[in-house]
């Protein structure tokens, strides 16, 4: 996990900034003279602003963090007010979790108010917040974004030296065909199902059940996709208290060692997230013991408590996904493989008009953009490629799938740096290459809007640079060739 590739050390760079950023937050908390549990909310709204916060510019990302207390203060307030009122209070918490889902279907910027309106209804559940206290954790939450956005957007801008990925538009779709819609509904099921047995469960921590069940659902779009999220989520969480028996319960929250190590998950949460769902969770979940720990309410059985409640959120996903307007693992796989060949057909499109004399061509953007979908690609398929798959005839055809598109990108990167050479040319063999790529993809799409090959009006007979460039272009026709039999064959990849 640790020693997986790390381009430009970009992870690590992202870890280490959230570990100051939050670090200035808190500290700033504690000398404005404000509470703990107020220190403690302004450390998560740190946290929060710097994880989720995902534009895919600068500016974006700006805006998006500024927009964060316009929605998560009025959320906040209303937990507050609705306090004693539980009827309520639950009722208020389900409108704001299907606002928050259904935002999704904005993008990046969606997503993000999503996630924090949420949390900031999480967190006056968590510490109890009476409506004297509001005012308090309001002023921990603005001072706490202050500081993280001085780190992030001042400090340590990582983004102005590092072009971020591009970003996998979300799925499309009009009413209840758009998966955020249906997911909006799913969630508030799930998350009624986690309310009613998680206060059978504890009338105090019934909320680590709903918030077990917003999170399997951030970032995922099939049933089997939550279902492996919601397995995973119990991995993480098992393995977690496990860690927090050994190490939160015998600081009895000692705030030195404990700081240590609660900057330890933080940095092991950001520098897991994008491999391992199951680590990311083992640290939120060692996390939330030391925090537990630190407002001196830690114990075993607490901890117990934290396993049950997250089996009857895993438990109440699960259920919803099968039954409340169902997505099923095909219907979103074939989604980003067509998406996935589309950008494999820009991306050699744009290297041959670079490669032919277009300065305008950027096959570069259409590498990245490609390495995006591919992600998504491997989440959608994350539950036929699972090792507790029992089928595993699908599975095998899923590996295959996984296999020939992942060979697809390498040779559209290796492409998309041969045009990027000022001295690289193509000679007649290269338009005639690129021209079976399109008829390739095509093959496996069933045709496609337009051609965008056109052949260029001069062209030199022979180039050395343009070796590699048929090389590249020769695999990808070789990949796509393949890719006919998993996709369309009578075994097929389905879910």
């Amino acid at each position: 996990m640790f020693t997986a590739p790390d381009p430009g050390l970009f992870r690590l760079r992202v870890s280490l900034r959230a570990v100051l950023g939050i670090g200035l937050a808190v500290t700033a908390c504690e000398m404005a003279g404000l509470s703990r549990p107020a220190s403690i909310t302004g450390g998560l709204a740190a946290l929060l602003a710097l994880f989720t916060v995902a534009d895919p510019t600068v500016r974006g990302q700006a805006v998006t963090t500024a927009l964060l207390p316009v929605v998560g203060l009025p959320v906040l307030a209303l937990a507050t007010t609705l306090h004693g009122a539980p009827a309520l209070r639950d009722a208020a918490w389900l409108a704001v979790i299907f606002t928050g889902v259904y935002a999704r279907r904005w993008g990046p910027l969606g997503h993000a108010l999503g996630v924090f309106a949420f949390m900031t209804f999480f967190v006056a559940l968590l510490l109890h917040v009476v409506p004297g206290r509001l005012p308090e954790l309001c002023a921990a939450v603005m001072l706490s974004l202050g500081a993280a956005s001085v780190v992030r957007f001042g400090v340590w801008c990582i983004e102005r030296r590092t072009p971020l990925p591009v970003a996998a538009a979300p799925l499309d779709g009009r009413g209840l065909a758009r998966p955020a819609t249906r997911q909006a509904f799913q969630a508030v099921a799930a998350c009624a199902f986690a309310i009613v047995v998680g206060q059978a469960l504890s009338h105090e921590r019934w909320y680590w059940a709903v918030a077990t069940v917003w999170w399997i659902f951030v970032n995922t779009a099939s049933r089997g996709e939550t279902l492996v999220r919601g397995f995973r989520r119990v991995v993480g969480t098992v393995t977690g208290i496990a860690a927090g028996l050994l190490v939160a319960v015998p600081l009895h929250g000692d705030p030195v060692p404990s700081a240590a190590l609660v900057a330890a998950c933080v940095f092991g949460i950001f520098y897991t997230a994008a491999l391992s769902y199951s680590w990311m969770i083992f640290f939120v979940t060692v996390l939330a013991g030391l925090l537990y720990g630190v407002l001196g309410v830690l114990s075993p059985g607490l901890l117990g408590l934290r396993l049950a409640e997250t089996g009857a959120g895993a438990l109440g996903a699960a259920l919803a996904v099968a039954f409340v307007l169902p997505i099923t693992t095909h219907t979103v796989t074939d989604h980003w493989v067509c998406r996935v060949l589309r950008a494999v057909h820009d991306c050699t499109a744009a290297a041959a008009r670079r490669l032919a004399g277009d300065p305008e061509a950027d096959p570069a953007f259409r590498a990245a953009e490609l390495e995006a979908l591919l992600g998504r690609v491997h989440s959608a398929l994350a539950p036929l490629v699972h090792p507790l798959n029992p089928l595993r005839a699908r599975k095998a055809r899923a590996l295959r799938v996984l296999a020939l598109l992942d060979e697809c990108a390498h040779q559209a990167r290796g492409l998309a740096d041969v045009a990027a050479d000022p001295d690289a040319s193509h000679d007649t063999r290269l338009m005639d290459a690129c021209r079976r790529v399109e008829t390739a993809v095509e093959t496996l799409l069933g045709g496609l809007p337009e051609r965008v090959l056109t052949a260029p009006s001069v062209v030199p007979e022979r180039h050395p640079g343009a070796e590699q460039a048929l090389a590249h272009l020769y695999g990808l026709e070789r990949a796509l060739v393949a890719l006919a039999a998993p996709l369309h064959g009578p075994s097929a990849v389905r879910a």
